[in-house]
Order: structure tokens, then sequence, then C-alpha cells
């Protein structure tokens, strides 16, 4: 703007001298025309002048948005990315924090059974810890009752009650033994009808493919194979 204004005073300092140089020089020849037609010139100068002065304001102003728009959409997709990598630092927290505090939940639940099993352990331990002591003193009292009835002691009852598990052992075992036999015995009836019967099914086969083959004489040795 500055620029243009001082072109303008130029031009306009510069048509008034020539001007008054032609009105001194051509006064006597119509210098009154010459005057006029300088002036006109003069004025057409500073016309066109101010039309360029114009049009160079308009240019800068014109270049002056178009630079103000680029640094306006730079310094946007500047924010827009810092804006963005924000966002996804803070969802990134966000979803670390819920993973923790889901982490700690489960792991709070997961003590809390621990707990509860350890204690449900402990009551059922001394549970069968009062248990065992209950049958303790039963026992002890069942024995001397015995003892009391049969006038035997408890070696010698024991030793009664041994040849007793003896004497049934030896029955359980005879017992065993014999239903063992039987059961071999069958067993072994069952797998000699087997192997009789694979042996027939064999030998028909065996017979069948006899019967299917035709046996040629080789004349050489170097034909077998073909």
């Amino acid at each position: 703007m500055g620029n243009t204004v001082l072109i303008i005073v130029g031009v306009i300092l510069i048509a008034g001298t020539l001007g008054f140089l032609l009105a001194k020089l051509l006064e006597k020849n119509n210098a009154s025309q010459i005057v006029s037609n300088a002036k006109k010139e003069a004025a057409n100068i500073v016309k066109e002048a101010k039309n360029e002065g114009e049009s160079i304001k308009k240019d800068k102003i014109l270049q002056a948005k178009e630079k103000f728009i680029e640094l306006k959409s730079e310094h946007e997709k500047v924010i827009l990315s810092r804006d963005k990598k924000i966002n996804d630092a803070e969802k990134r927290t966000r979803d670390k924090e819920s993973q923790v505090s889901s982490e700690l939940a489960k792991n709070k639940k997961l003590n809390k059974e621990i707990e509860a099993k350890v204690k449900d352990y402990d009551d059922r331990l001394e549970y069968l810890d009062k248990r065992q002591a209950d049958i303790d003193k039963l026992h002890a009292s069942k024995v001397q009752q015995l003892e009391v009835i049969s006038g035997l002691s408890a070696d010698d009852a024991k030793e009664q009650l041994v040849e007793s598990l003896k004497d049934q052992a030896k029955s359980d075992a005879m017992a065993f033994i014999q239903n063992a036999m039987e059961e071999a015995k069958l067993t072994a009836e069952q797998d000699a009808k087997k192997v009789i019967i694979n042996t027939i099914q064999r030998i028909g086969t065996e017979e069948a493919v006899e019967n299917c083959v035709s046996v040629f004489n080789l004349e050489s040795d170097d034909v077998k194979g073909r």
C-alpha cells in the first residue's frame, strides 16, 4: 500500500514538472493546448497508476488470503493430528486401567474363594479331629466292654480274630482259584474253537486259490516278472 502511494505521488510530480516545462518552452505556439494535453496525459498516467495500484493491492490481498488459508489448514492438520494422538493415548490409558481393574477384581474374588475354601478345609479338619477323638473313645469303651463280656484280653481276642480271618482267607482263596480254573477252561475251549474255525476257513481259501491258479513253465529266467 505504501509503495503504491509513492508511485502515484512520483507520477504526479513528474507529470506536473513535464507540464510546467512544456508550458514554458512552447508558450508562444499554442501553449495552452499543450498544457491541456499534458494535463490529460498526466491524468491518464495517474489513473493508470491508480488502477495498477489497485490491481497490485488486490493481488497482495488475494495472496495474503491464500497464505492465511494455507497456514490455517496446516495448523488445523497439526491440531487434528495432535488431538488424535492425545485421544489414542487417553483410550489406551483407559483400556489399561479397565484391564487392571478387571484383573484386580478377579484376584480379589479369587482370594475370597481361596479364603473360603481354606476356612472350609480348616473346619473339616477340626470336625474330623473331633470325630476321630470320639471314635477313639468309643473304640476304647467297646474294647473294654468286650473284654469284660468275653473274659478275654484284647491280645487274646486279636489272636482269635486273626485265626478266623486266616480261615476265611483260605476259603476265599480256594473259591477264587476254582472260579479262575473254570474261567480258564471255558476260555481255552472258546479259543480252541476259534482256532479250529480259522483253520478250516484258511484251508478252504487256499484250496479255492489253488483251483484258480494255472502254472506255466518258462523257457528262460529272463522272462520272469514280465
